[in-house]
Order: C-alpha cells, then structure tokens, then sequence
C-alpha cells in the first residue's frame, strides 16, 4: 500500500493544485431546507430514542464533581481504549479513538492519501467518502453494490482492476441501502487488496444495529485493513461525536499523528459518556435494536406503494423505489416537501447508483414515521 506522505504526487506542485471549495451543504442536508410548517423530515440518519442512562449518569457525575476538565491524551482516555479494544476483542495499541467515525476517515484519508490517487467507494454510497477524497485533492472511483445493496466482489476487483488504487473503502451494513456484506465477499475483497497494495477501510458504523443476526465485520475474515465505527448509531449518541478506528498498530500510527494535528482529541466529556456505553453494550445495543425494530415494524406494516418488501441487513433506512412515472427525481423530491409534506433524500445524492430510489430514514418518531409513509403513499399511487 502507498506509504502515507505530507508531500504531493509526482508531476505536480503545491501552485498547481486547486483549492477545493466545499460552497453548498450535502444533497443529504439540502433536501429539508425550505421546507414548509408541518412537514415530516426523513432526511438524516439518526436514532430519535433518548440517550442511553449509562451516558446521563456519567455526564451527570463528571458536571456534579468539582475538578479541572482538562484536555483528553491524543490516543483517547485509557477507559474508552480500553472499552473499545474489548468490543472489538484486540488490544489497546489497535485502538484509535477519534471525533466520530468521520474523524478516523478524515484521518486515514490524509494519511494514506496523495494528491491525485485513487480511492474506490460504494455506489450508492454514504456521498462524504467523495468529498473526504475532493478535501485530499484524490479521485473518488465508484464501485457498483449488488442490487439489493450488497457487496459485490467481482464488481469491487473489476473496479479495482480498471482503477488502480491507493485506498478502498467498505460500508456494510450500507447507508443508504442496509445491504450487507458475507464473509466470502469480505475475504475475497481483502485478497484483493492485499494483492494490489491498497489499504482496505471498512466502514461499519451499523454493524451494530441490525435486525437479524450480527453481519459479519472485515476483521471476522482476515487481520488486513482498518475498521472505523462511533457511538453515534448503534450506541444512540451521534451529538457525542465520538469515534475509533481498529487495525494493526502501526497502519493506525500515520492516521493517529493527523488526527491529533486536527483536534488534539475529542471532548473529555464525551469520551467519559462512550466509555460508559461501551461497557454497557449488552443492555445498550439490544435497546437500540428494539427501537430498530419498532420503527422497522412500522415500515413492514406501512400502505403498500411504500411498504418495505425486504429487511436490510441493518441500519437506519428504507431504500424506496420511486414510481415508475417519474422522470426528475429531484423535482419529485422538492414537491413531495412543498405539498406532500415529507422530505426525504434523493437517492442520486449518493451517487448514479442510486438514481430511482429515494432514502428515508426510519430513526424517528415511529408516529410520524407512519404518518410519513401515509402521506407519501398517495404521491407513490398518483405517480405509478
């Protein structure tokens, strides 16, 4: 794999390469703005059950105990290392805990990244693995996913072998479709890379919300590449912003020396509240997988234009076809917020593979969720 660098590729210099302009929020964040009174908003993925106690309970000792807050130590608090490295049974020198699991790929970006490399990426997929590669000045390459959202091998390596590459990304289960991945398909994506020299990041921030059995993670089939995850799905506490990376000591050392460059580390509050979770993870996964399976039920139940028809391997979201009569998905869009009152995304926003679909994300408020899915079934009959 390339040896992570400060300098830029051959052939160019700092003069020559274009500032990058990140001007207009996210297809993502664009798809609520302007929306009118008393829409339904369905566009971000987050969990909308409470704070798990054992969060509370140490935020509310910390704010209760008379002390300095001092910065945490660039490598985390020894307590969520260890926590970490327990949940994902290695050791703590495997762990790098970050400010989300944003942090770590931002971080393993600019360290195995140069200017002008490549990086392959799911399509559909989670659209800020592009824009951390534009930030790199790197190419985002995509790879297509399986109909059902699924990892696809052979699509992966033909990608691979048309666009050699510095870095590949995994996410599984998948935003926005939920699709999985096998072991196989794991394996065989991991000899690949191994093969090429690329580094293999595999996203699995919702490995841990799932609704059947636990899908299987990279490090399940082979000890190469990193795996990045937060508290911010499975854990229910997104406003933590607290995130790890796990892989091999020192493919971690490069990415740990840019995240700390970043921001040192994240909030020492926030570090003491993820400690808490992940050592309470039996009582506080299986709640947020109830709560999974509450609103999912409501999905499973819902008008039949807008119905689920399959059940993801996890996640947050519904991956719903768009009628068959519509020809500008994103006018579509607009006018189901203006007169249909929900909004949702685009499913283009995650790039080409995603154009016929639009994502919902089932986090909510079960109530609304259903009234959502009532309002959008008329638009869903009218347009078929």
């Amino acid at each position: 794999m390339s040896a992570p660098t400060g300098t830029v590729a051959t052939g160019t210099t700092p003069d020559s390469i274009p500032p990058v302009t990140l001007t207009t929020p996210s297809l993502i964040r664009q798809a609520s703005l302007g929306a009118p009174p008393g829409a339904i908003d369905l566009t971000l993925g987050v969990p909308g059950w409470p704070l798990p106690e054992p969060a509370r309970r140490a935020l509310t000792a910390l704010a209760q105990t008379p002390q300095p807050l001092p910065y945490g130590p660039n490598e985390g608090i020894p307590e969520l290392v260890d926590a970490v490295a327990g949940h994902h049974d290695v050791t703590p020198g495997s762990v790098l805990v970050t400010v989300g699991s944003q942090g770590a790929l931002f971080a393993l970006f600019h360290a195995y990244l140069r200017p002008g490399q490549r990086v392959l990426v799911p399509d559909p997929g989670f659209p800020a693995y592009e824009t951390l590669a534009r930030l790199r000045g790197a190419e985002a390459v995509r790879y297509r996913l399986a109909a059902d959202g699924a990892l696809d091998p052979d699509a992966f390596e033909t990608a691979l072998r048309r666009a050699p590459a510095a870095l590949a990304v995994l996410n599984h289960p998948g935003n926005p479709t939920g699709g999985g991945a096998t072991p196989e398909a794991l394996a065989a994506v991991a000899r690949a890379c191994r093969r090429a020299g690329v580094l293999l990041v595999s996203d699995e921030v919702y490995r841990d919300l799932h609704l059947g059995p636990r899908p299987a993670g990279l490090h399940d089939v082979t000890g190469d590449g990193v795996v990045v995850s937060s508290v911010s799905k499975a854990w229910a506490a997104p406003g933590l912003r607290v995130g790890w990376a796990v892989g091999n000591p020192h493919l971690l050392a490069p990415a740990r020396a840019v995240h700390a460059a970043m921001t040192t580390a994240p909030a020492l509050p926030a570090q003491l509240a993820a400690a808490a979770l992940l050592r309470a993870s039996a009582e506080v996964l299986a709640e947020s997988r109830r709560e999974l399976a509450r609103r999912w039920a409501v999905v499973q139940t819902a008008p039949a234009p807008v119905r689920a028809t399959a059940t993801p391997a996890g996640g947050l979201y519904h991956w719903l076809p768009l009628p068959a009569g519509v020809t500008d998905p994103l006018a579509f869009c607009r006018r189901l917020r203006d007169l249909g009152l929900v909004t949702v995304v685009p499913g283009e926003a995650f790039g080409p593979g995603g154009r016929g679909h639009v994502r919902l994300s089932c986090g909510g408020d079960p109530g609304l969720l259903a009234e959502a899915l009532d309002r959008l079934a008329g638009w869903w009959r009218e347009w078929a």
